[in-house]
This record gives C-alpha cells, sequence and structure tokens, in this order.
C-alpha cells in the first residue's frame, strides 16, 4: 500500500440520498421522524406527495407511491442509542399491524421500518470518522460469484476504489465512497426479489469520464439534464452481462444541491425539557 493511501478519496464523492417509496406519508413521518429521530426537510418536498428526511448531510427521499425495499440495509450512526431505543418504543402502538420492528444486538440496533427496509443504527465513534450523524454505507445484497464484477464496474467506469472481502463466509464488495462512506455488496445464496426501481444519488467529481463510459455501452437511462444523469444496469465488463440493478442519480459538482446544508434537529428537545440554543444537532463530532 503507497505511503498515506489512506488520505486518498475516489472520483465519487458523496453518497447523498436513497430514495424508497412509501404509500403512506403518515406512517412515514412516525416512523422516520419520531422514531428514528431524524428531521423533515423543511424547505423542499412539503407538501403529501414526497417527504425528504435528512440524516446529518445525507437523506432519504420518500415519494408517495407503491412501497419499494431495499435488498439489504442501511447505515445509520445516531448519536444516543438509547434515545432511539426509547423513541421506537413510544411509536410501537402507532406502527402496530405493519412490518416495524427493532432489536437491540451486539453494537447496534435493528430496526424494520413499516414496508421492511431494514436499518442498522450505530453510535458514532472512530469507525465513522467524525460522522455523528449520518449514513455511511448502504448494503446491498446480490448474487454469488457478483461481487467481483461489481467492484470493477466501480472501479473502471467510476473510478471509485473498492475491495472484495471474506465476511462470515460470503463475499462482500466493497466501493469506497469519499471520505468515510461506502456501498457494500454482499453475496448471497437466497432468492433476490425483482428490481423495485429504488434508487441512490451519487455526486462525482469527473462527470465527463463515467458518462461516456456508460454511453458508450447503452446503460445511460436518463440522459444529462440539469447537471446529472442516471443509469441503472451495473454490467460485468468482460461479458456485458448484467450482474446487478440499481439506478444511480449521478450528480456533477456543478449540481446546484451539490453540499447543500441539511437542516438537523435535536430529538432530545422537548417543551417538557426545553434547552435554550439547543434546537439543532450537529452531524459532526468535535
Amino acid at each position: 500500500m503507497a505511503a498515506y493511501s489512506e488520505e486518498d478519496v475516489g472520483n465519487i464523492v458523496a453518497l447523498e440520498h436513497v430514495n424508497v417509496q412509501v404509500p403512506d406519508q403518515a406512517l412515514a413521518t412516525l416512523f422516520y421522524v419520531v422514531g428514528l429521530g431524524l428531521t423533515r426537510d423543511p424547505y423542499l418536498t412539503v407538501g403529501l406527495n414526497n417527504m425528504w428526511v435528512n440524516v446529518g448531510e445525507q437523506q432519504f427521499h420518500l415519494p408517495t407511491r407503491a412501497a419499494q425495499v431495499v435488498p439489504g440495509h442501511m447505515v445509520l450512526v445516531m448519536p444516543n442509542l438509547d434515545l432511539l431505543k426509547a423513541n421506537l418504543a413510544a411509536v410501537e402502538k402507532g406502527l402496530a399491524g405493519t412490518k416495524f420492528a427493532w432489536s437491540a444486538q451486539d453494537g447496534f440496533v435493528a430496526v424494520t421500518c413499516p414496508w421492511g427496509n431494514r436499518f442498522r443504527c450505530y453510535q458514532a465513534g472512530r469507525e465513522f470518522g467524525d460522522m455523528a450523524l449520518g449514513m455511511p454505507a448502504v448494503e446491498f445484497l446480490v448474487r454469488r460469484g457478483c461481487a467481483a464484477a461489481i467492484v470493477n464496474f466501480y472501479d473502471k467506469v467510476f473510478g471509485a476504489p473498492g475491495a472484495v472481502e471474506r465476511q462470515n463466509g460470503a463475499a462482500l464488495g466493497r466501493v469506497r465512497i469519499g471520505r468515510h462512506q461506502s456501498v457494500l455488496f454482499r453475496e448471497t445464496s437466497e432468492d433476490l426479489p425483482a428490481y423495485d426501481g429504488h434508487h441512490i444519488a451519487i455526486y462525482v467529481a469527473n462527470f465527463s469520464s463515467p458518462y461516456g463510459l456508460l454511453q458508450q455501452r447503452g446503460l445511460i437511462s436518463e440522459d444529462v439534464r440539469n447537471h446529472q444523469f442516471r443509469f441503472k444496469n451495473i454490467v460485468d465488463l468482460d461479458s456485458g452481462e448484467a450482474v446487478f440493478f440499481l439506478e444511480h442519480e449521478v450528480r456533477s459538482m456543478h449540481h446546484p444541491m451539490f453540499h447543500r446544508p441539511f437542516v438537523n434537529r435535536d430529538p432530545v428537545q422537548s417543551q417538557r425539557a426545553y434547552r435554550r440554543g439547543r434546537d439543532a444537532a450537529v452531524p459532526f463530532q468535535a
């Protein structure tokens, strides 16, 4: 390994949001805002057709349509797991009859949303850098034998460094993003559901090279508009075979929302125990 290689950052500089549809905004508010203690974006999509929920410098986008479920789980960093447990317990009655569930595990809190999306919530710590609140990773389940091809795709197309590891007897592809984020692809032998259209949004420093390589292969699903394009087929670059489907909203750093500051509230605040000047949560550790 080259000296100081840990200081290098690949071409994908940020994973900004995960988009999953939800059929009920009231239940989504109860889960994401009250249960997880996150913050609805106060400026954009404030109606009933969509909701953006801030988690540090990342977001969930939750348009109102038939539910979508990520095959895998999302990793969240939280400043206070004890408060999270109390909030989740408080919404159990309101989310009864849905797929909502939560449990304390060894080192994290496992949570399932009302429609089946899964989360692993960790206490902020050294392994997440200076992130005190945020989404450091999303893990997707993929077919056996696909992880290496997926990592190679991100490396060759996006210039994103990655590697294939072995965890619990299974291959895990890890693609590094920015300073403290990653996208993970864990191989499994279980049956996987058909792709339902959920997507992620990423920012890249070099926009033209990935666009050109994907265009040459006919993989662009939405051409450039407002400093972004989309694709959804991750392919084996040698055979051309699609090995995984995941729509990517690929944005350049000229996109007007790049590094847009997100409002985050401190869920400890309450009317009965109000602390003046402590409304906001800081997504970084001091």
